[in-house]
């Protein structure tokens, strides 16, 4: 009878809907951290590029300011990923939203006093980046440690419904009005806003500081990577049968930054995951990279109702993050990951081709609700994948490797965007379909890789 509720629970059947696993009040202290943070993070992403366009209407520096986000998930999103694994994670992410709180104060201070320019803009992006390389390292890690297996696709969901809602559909059209009222105003309620998840990281538990070394799962993960090819799995799992003790209870060893690569490369169902993941991931930078221009010049959007615009796009996000693990257990995470980019890469061409503002608006909130629909399968895959004692190491790999390269597609989008601000949005449609029509098979290969709870 419990094998029966273990695998209802897994496929969604209405046993398991009935029996679902509790997320915790643990979980509730990460998600409400989450939750604080991307209101602060929601409110820096509107007033910045906002205040950005009162120095300049230049596409290509507007474009910059994005490309500055991403920036340190080139040069520091390794770095982070093996701080994640080595220090105290809990102590990560105070520290990581304190650096961002201080940040936003400059540049409060900065703006009151008319001391800003666009380069103390890409300065404090930059710090921003920093931070945020940090604490969402952690934030990821952390969930295996403070809610059950069987639950992650929901954890994930949760913590997606969170940054879409408060970022997007809240944070954005407080942080336009904001901006109406006072250019710095956006900026001092976000540097507040960076608190109170300061106060919640370290009121998380103990297992929440490192990873889990006996956590359920653990050794049936370490045999999907014996059969995956995985080396350093095959020697830790024979390490273990010689010594006759219980895989769950072994401590793990340390391991290198080349340790988690070389279980990325020789994974090969994450390795092209990565590789797929980087190509689309550069596409929706690349569109993006226009964005706040598109919506001002082209529709015409006065800039104190922007933030009603990105609250509409982050509707869409929010429904697709809240339907998306109800998706995943009736169709499958491989169906539902292919028909997420799919849905992207038309939506990303009707943006191309709306006539006016409120059609251009439901049409990258439908892209915004597939990216959302992507993220949560992806997101506990990779969580189910991947070894708890070396998650921030292939996590900050993975995303230097996909991360990295959109300052470069973002730089690329407003370049382009000079010609025409629409262009990027229709170049951006035509790569994701066609990246995607080459990954059919590697997409609906990915519930194959989710190995069943022991």
């Amino acid at each position: 009878m419990s094998e029966s509720l273990e695998t209802a629970e897994r496929t969604g059947s209405p046993a398991g809907r009935a029996r679902r696993v509790p997320l915790g009040r643990d979980f509730g202290k990460l998600w409400t951290a989450a939750a604080f943070s991307n209101l602060a993070d929601g409110l820096g992403r509107v007033a910045v590029p906002l205040i950005a366009t009162t120095l300049t209407r230049d596409p290509l520096a507007i474009s910059a300011i994005g490309a500055l986000a991403f920036l340190p998930w080139l040069v520091f999103g390794l770095p982070a990923g093996m701080i994640v694994d080595r220090f105290d994670r809990r102590w990560i992410m105070a520290f990581a939203n304190g650096l961002r709180g201080l940040a936003a104060v400059g540049l409060a201070l900065l703006t009151v006093s008319g001391a800003l320019d666009i380069w103390w803009l890409f300065a404090g992006v930059l710090v921003f980046g920093l931070g945020e390389t940090l604490f969402d390292n952690a934030t990821n890690a952390i969930v295996p440690g403070v809610v059950k297996r069987p639950a992650l696709d929901r954890a994930n969901g949760w913590l997606q419904a969170a940054q879409i809602t408060i970022d997007s559909f809240i944070s954005s059209p407080i942080g336009g009005v904001l901006f109406a009222i006072s250019l710095a105003l956006p900026l001092w309620v976000g540097a507040a806003g960076y608190l109170i998840p300061i106060v919640l990281a370290v009121m998380l538990p103990l297992s929440a500081a490192r990873p889990l070394h006996g956590e359920p799962g653990t050794s049936v993960r370490a045999e999907a990577s014996v059969a995956a090819g995985d080396p350093l799995a095959a020697s830790e799992e024979a390490s273990e049968k010689t010594a006759g003790t219980d895989a769950a209870a072994v401590a793990r060893p340390n391991v290198s930054a080349r340790d988690a690569f070389v279980y990325l490369w020789n994974h090969p169902f994450l390795r092209s995951m990565v590789i797929f993941t980087s190509i689309v991931g550069s596409a929706f930078a690349f569109a993006q990279a226009p964005v706040f221009l598109y919506f001002l010049d082209v529709q015409h959007v006065p800039a104190a109702a922007i933030g009603v615009v990105t609250a509409g796009i982050g509707l869409g996000g929010l429904a697709g993050s809240l339907v998306a693990p109800s998706l995943v257990a009736k169709f499958g995470r491989g169906a539902v990951m292919l028909a997420a980019n799919v849905i992207a890469g038309l939506s990303l061409a009707a943006v191309w081709a709306a006539p006016e503002a409120i059609t251009g608006t439901i049409a990258y909130g439908l892209m915004a609700a597939a990216v959302s629909v992507w993220n949560v399968p992806w997101g506990a895959l990779r969580q189910t994948i991947v070894p708890g004692h070396m998650f921030g190491r292939v996590l900050g790999i993975s995303r230097t490797f996909t991360w990295g390269i959109f300052p470069f597609a973002t730089l690329l989008g407003g370049w382009v965007a000079r010609i025409d601000l629409r262009l990027p949005f229709l170049i951006a449609a035509g790569v994701t379909l066609v990246a995607t029509l080459f990954a059919i098979r590697l997409l609906l290969s990915a519930s194959q890789h989710d190995a069943p709870e022991e």
